[in-house]
């Protein structure tokens, strides 16, 4: 864990940004495009069609991901998974499809326009084996080692404090737990000032880790088996990416 204090400023500018476009769904009037260069176009276009229509609409609609952490996550039927940053739903609820009755599926988001919406699209799923938990990635509302596999899409990059968000991830994944993640990660020759200048923070690219940070700092948590895959380039050195990594088991 580390003592740096989140940035308040920020994490509330990402608040009011993912508040708006939860309300954006439920009102009805559109969510997931932007008018601003610097926002990242990314959302359900990363799905399957046959994932997509196996979801409620809003759902769908709200997915404002860089990537689909489900296409790597491996999630065996039985398994407990945890969504950070889980927004609208979607992850969840196809996650929850993947681990069957058995399983468990929890989402966790700090925005209560966003739990409100990702539980009203569970509850026109039928999904019975879905929570949704109200907290922040820096201080994971779940028990030491209770969750088998931890997945999130384009959120890790939201956070201030990227070292404690990966503490808190291995604290909670049992021995032999895994992580899928997407994120966006830049080269690492890019400079803080270069990345803001590329992309706002709640754009998902000021905030961002470089490849090298992201490998050292989940190593520093302890994590195994650290990989970092690019998968498409956003703007001038900087990419998607699909990470994974493993807790040891002993």
């Amino acid at each position: 864990m580390t003592d740096q204090l989140p940035d308040i400023q920020t994490r509330e500018q990402v608040r009011a940004h993912y508040a708006a476009a939860a309300t954006a769904v439920s009102d009805g009037t559109g969510c997931c495009t932007t008018d601003t260069a610097d926002e990242v176009p990314f959302g359900a276009g990363r799905y399957t069609d046959a994932e997509r229509d196996l979801l409620p609409a809003d759902a769908v609609a709200a997915s404002l991901g860089c990537g689909n952490p489900l296409a790597v996550a491996d999630l065996r039927e039985g398994e407990t998974v945890l969504d950070l940053g889980s927004g609208g739903g979607i992850d969840v609820l196809l996650s929850a499809r993947r681990v069957g009755p058995t399983g468990k599926a929890y989402g966790l988001d700090m925005t209560e326009e966003m739990l409100a919406l990702a539980r009203r699209n569970a509850d026109e799923a039928g999904a019975s084996n879905v929570e949704f938990l109200k907290g922040h990635l820096e201080a994971i509302p779940l028990p030491d080692s209770t969750v088998d596999v931890v997945i999130s899409n384009c959120v890790i990059n939201l956070s201030t404090d990227k070292n404690t968000v990966f503490a808190e991830t291995h604290r909670v994944l049992a021995p032999g737990g895994r992580i899928g993640v997407s994120d966006v990660v830049t080269e690492d020759h890019l400079t803080r000032a270069e990345r803001a200048d590329r992309g706002s923070h709640v754009g998902c690219v000021a905030g961002a880790l470089s490849i090298s940070e992201y490998r050292d700092g989940l190593a520093a948590a302890g994590f195994t088996d650290v990989d970092i895959t690019l998968t498409q380039q956003i703007a001038d050195g900087v990419h998607s990416a699909i990470i994974r990594a493993t807790k040891p088991a002993h």
